[in-house]
């Protein structure tokens, strides 16, 4: 992950990846330059579960290095390399030969030629192939190693270690294949006009077949329509990403995960495969459940201080804080998953089998406080504002799956989050003649740290509890109003989404990742914080501007880009570290296009709240095929800003 550090201190280097397509079908994994050819330098190849199967993949047809025309994602999992070839057969400048690639995550690639001559051509075609089986971390370090000694396999080509073995098969075979040189040959004979398809399959298995098929999807495939074509674009790109990133949990291959991203982190990582889990339940409950089912199987046991808290490694904060911890994170967001995975239609047995769990996690929070009353990450350290806006959370949505479940307790947590709301307020605001701000954080010694950063959109994040109604939060309405008015001004708000530090701090680096550059899924917890609050203005500004971000990638937003404020003619700055796709950037299209929606369901009371935000910045949306208690729903916003709900669960009242 961008900013972790390596072991002898130092700030991990990752090769640029900024500029690459990348497809994936997790553990699958294809990195391709936008020429297509793989030529067995830097990153680029065909990986599955972290090994490199393929590195080289070459293709010279007529003897002549195909000229590359264009290279573009098609899908999470696959994408189209276009080039043309000139023989020589005809006069003039324009080429003879059209090629296409398209290569899959699985390792499989289609190569197609056609002829555009005049005349029958006979045209020889080669690919060159090669790997070198590293591991991606041994790639992304510089350490992959030589390319390896190939051999004829079948119809292809094999490579193997003591412990790895890669095969290239194609189809149809080719007329030669000389394992020396690892190259495949064919001649094709084509007569104008016509075309033939070679098909490469590279696999970890001496048999010639496709790799094992992803997880079932638990995600519906809604659907975002409306005025501005942009939002189901970005919408149907956010929701095929985030599938894309699925995992089988190895403990119960029947519980899947989102896989924080690629290239750098395809695995598990508790915080952001929950925040996915999250903003992905208008989709259905599915993905939540299994996440908050795997992270239960890992939370610390016993009696000692860490009972009930799900581990999770340390994530690095930019220059103005230590690392904090990602376990952290996850224990505070489970009960609160869970509770709002209730009101969205989680089944009643489900959710019993999940509430001791949650009980657990809230039992380490009571018992992690410090003597200041608030919550260090990691203890002894800084008290940051997201982590007590999380710990608020935690409290007072806990306090609601209790009394939905009929457990006792909720009446102390109520209480216990009004004496946090009370503390925050003296302790973490800092006054001013502008009308102050949050401080990013509290020093162990008490001092605040009077930096603006991203991360006080958390505190306008407060979570659904019972009857459609959003839970209070730390901050007053004076104090709320301010922050969104610090939120929605240039130093934070750059044009392409909110930085995650305002441009007038010390410190402030478009680039970095905690220190000012635009973080996609902070930004739609703004957006959707801000509309909830009222401040309609505000949170179309920054919808906008991440909606514009969003068309400048191609609607796959990177877990972070460069910050640098937006003027005419302007595009957005790729960071050249990030992930993309990432499951929080992905699940960031969700959350912030349903926000505008406003939809509050209460599964158990039978109810859905539907709150349309004033002014529909987008203007009509329709919002199909998501899921509410189990079932279809469908809601239609109008130019006005009016929402209809066209299809719901028999026996949902429209209430709120």
């Amino acid at each position: 992950m961008p900013g972790q550090t390596g072991a002898v201190g130092r700030r991990a280097e990752l090769p640029p990846v900024h500029g690459a397509l990348i497809c994936v079908a997790a553990p699958c994994l294809a990195i391709s330059p936008e020429h297509g050819q793989l030529t067995g330098r830097g990153i680029d190849g065909i990986y599955r579960s972290g090994r490199r199967l393929l590195s080289r993949c070459v293709l010279r047809v007529a003897g002549r290095d195909p000229v590359a025309v264009q290279g573009r994602s098609i899908g999470a999992d696959r994408a189209s390399f276009t080039a043309t070839v000139r023989t020589g057969v005809e006069p003039g400048p324009d080429p003879d030969i059209g090629v296409e690639r398209i290569r899959h995550a699985d390792g499989t690639e289609r190569i197609t030629v056609r002829s555009y001559a005049a005349r029958p051509l006979r045209l020889p075609v080669e690919v060159s192939l090669g790997t070198d089986l590293a591991d991606l971390a041994a790639v992304a370090a510089g350490r992959a190693g030589p390319e390896l000694a190939a051999g004829v396999h079948a119809a292809g080509l094999r490579w193997s270690t003591g412990d790895a073995l890669a095969v290239t098969t194609a189809e149809p075979a080719p007329d030669d294949a000389l394992a020396s040189a690892g190259l495949l040959r064919w001649e094709l004979d084509l007569r104008p006009g016509e075309s033939r398809t070679i098909e490469l399959r590279t696999t970890r298995d001496r048999a010639a077949r496709a790799p094992a098929g992803q997880v079932a999807n638990p995600l519906a495939a809604a659907r975002a329509e409306g005025d501005d074509p942009r939002a189901d674009a970005w919408f149907r790109t956010s929701v095929e990403d985030l599938r894309a990133l699925l995992l089988r949990d190895p403990a119960e291959p029947g519980d899947a995960f989102a896989a924080a991203g690629v290239p750098w982190r395809l695995g598990p990582a508790p915080a952001e495969s929950l925040w996915a889990a999250r903003m992905a339940l208008p989709l259905g409950t599915g993905l939540a459940a299994a996440t908050l089912r795997i992270l239960a199987r890992a939370q610390t046991g016993g009696r000692g201080p860490d009972a009930g808290k799900i581990p999770g490694p340390l994530r690095a904060a930019g220059p103005q804080l230590p690392p904090g911890c990602t376990g952290t994170e996850a224990t505070l967001g489970f009960p609160a998953v869970l509770a709002e995975a209730r009101r969205w239609g989680l089944p009643e047995e489900e959710v019993d089998r999940l509430l001791p769990a949650a009980e657990r996690c809230l039992d380490w929070l009571r018992g992690a406080l410090g003597e200041d009353g608030f919550l260090a990450d990691p203890d002894p350290g800084p008290r940051r504002c997201e982590t007590q806006a999380h710990a608020h959370r935690a409290a007072l949505l806990g306090a609601d799956l209790l009394d939905g479940c009929g457990r006792g307790g909720a009446g102390e947590w109520r209480e216990w989050a009004a004496a946090l709301r009370e503390r925050f307020r003296a302790r973490f605001w800092i006054d001013g003649p502008d009308g102050g701000r949050p401080a990013a954080a509290l020093h162990p010694d008490g001092r605040p740290l009077p930096r603006l950063t991203g991360a006080a959109a958390h505190l306008l994040d407060t979570g659904l509890v019972g009857g459609g109604r959003m839970a209070p939060g730390l901050l007053d309405p004076v104090r709320t109003e301010q922050l969104a008015r610090l939120l929605g001004a240039p130093a934070m708000d750059s044009g392409w989404g909110l930085r995650s530090m305002a441009a007038r701090e010390p410190g402030h680096n478009p680039f970095g990742h905690r220190s000012g550059a635009v973080r996609a899924h902070e930004s739609a917890v703004a957006v959707a914080g801000l509309a909830q609050a009222g401040f309609e203005k505000e949170a179309a500004g920054l919808l906008r501007g991440l909606l514009d971000a969003a068309e400048a990638f191609g609607y796959r937003l990177p877990e972070m880009h460069a910050s640098e404020q937006r003027t005419a003619g302007s595009a957005p700055l790729p960071h050249p570290a990030a992930c993309r796709p990432a499951a929080v950037a992905a699940a960031a299209g969700i959350h912030a296009l349903t926000a505008l929606a406003g939809i509050r369901p209460d599964a158990p009371a039978g109810t859905v709240a539907v709150a349309p935000r004033a002014g529909a910045p987008l203007g009509a949306l329709r919002l199909s095929g998501l899921r509410v208690a189990g079932e279809p729903f469908t809601v239609r916003i109008s130019r006005l800003g009016v929402g209809m709900v066209e299809e719901a669960a028999d026996g949902l009242q429209l209430g709120g």
